[in-house]
């Protein structure tokens, strides 16, 4: 039996796009179940099918496994390749993704994700910029230490699913990440899988309030890729 992922809207769901940019990219067979977001907090209705009310979820037969990172350490107890096979750069990567996973709230908060479009940021706070250096310099040890052309080495693994929201925020609110995590975000965002997520997010033409309203407080739009509203 395949697994079942169930995860929200390819523009706002960064939580989402890390299992299964890694499924996809590993070439894991999945079952992709969408629930939308119809409102900033789904609680009550995700209740029915993800203990913490938030998505993603992986269904495995009988067994639910709920988190990002729950479900990245459960596939790598199933799966090759979701880490680095070379011990150093497995620690790295294992640390990188505890430090995306529980950190970075700045950057969460102040640039939150949309896929589809770009804005210029009213400002930028000591807190995310202090975000953005640390990601700079995590990204840059990373490829300076493993070579590339991904963060941990020659193969695209979990710390780089970990980070794929971000690159998409990279380009939405033009961030300056330097010279080389400027060419992981380039690599990341013509990865076909990150490249099909991006071309679902910009056909989904229903839009959530909430979630609209927090892009907006950050800046101004100057650009909508999106499929019109309907």
């Amino acid at each position: 039996m395949a697994y079942r992922l169930i995860t929200a809207n390819r523009n706002y769901s960064s939580w989402s796009l890390r299992p299964w940019l890694l499924m996809t990219a590993l070439g894991l067979p999945f079952d992709d179940r969408i629930e939308t977001f119809v409102t900033l907090n789904n609680y009550d209705a995700f209740r029915a099918f993800s203990p913490t009310g938030q998505v993603p979820v992986l269904i495995d037969g009988d067994r639910t496994v709920w988190d990002s990172l729950g479900i990245v350490m459960y596939l790598a107890d199933r799966h090759d390749g979701v880490w680095p096979t070379d011990p150093d750069a497995r620690a790295w990567a294992m640390c990188a993704v505890a430090e995306m996973h529980g950190g970075f709230s700045a950057l969460r908060n102040e640039r939150t994700m949309t896929v589809g479009q770009r804005v210029a940021p009213h400002g930028v706070s000591p807190a995310l910029t202090k975000d953005v250096a640390r990601l700079t310099e995590l990204w840059a040890e990373g490829l300076e230490r493993f070579g590339g052309p991904w963060l941990a080495g020659r193969e695209f693994t979990a710390v780089d699913a970990f980070y794929a929201p971000v690159a998409f925020r990279v380009r939405t609110y033009g961030i300056d990440v330097g010279r080389a995590g400027g060419r992981w975000v380039e690599a990341m965002l013509a990865h076909p899988a990150m490249q099909a997520w991006e071309q679902a997010a910009l056909a989904e033409t229903f839009r959530e309030e909430g979630h609209e309203a927090e892009v907006a407080a950050t800046g101004i739009v100057t650009a909508d890729h999106r499929a019109a509203p309907v």
